[in-house]
């Protein structure tokens, strides 16, 4: 598996296609990132499943 992983989701608060870098080599992460269109945060969830080398990621709207 590659440490980085470029994909492409759609933003849960204005739904237009963005970009994120995912760093597989980091295990299971959270963490937040903007929007590059609507600039809303958007919480990001990572986990890597060391018997397949897949990975599954769950995004959605920050909460405040």
């Amino acid at each position: 598996m590659q440490a980085l992983e470029e994909t492409t989701i759609s933003c849960p608060h204005c739904d237009e296609p963005i970009s994120l870098l995912l760093d597989l080599s980091g295990g299971a992460q959270s963490y937040v990132e903007d929007c590059s269109v609507c600039c809303q945060p958007i919480h990001v969830s990572l986990w890597i499943d060391e018997g397949t080398d897949d990975y599954h990621l769950d995004i959605r709207r920050e909460q405040d």
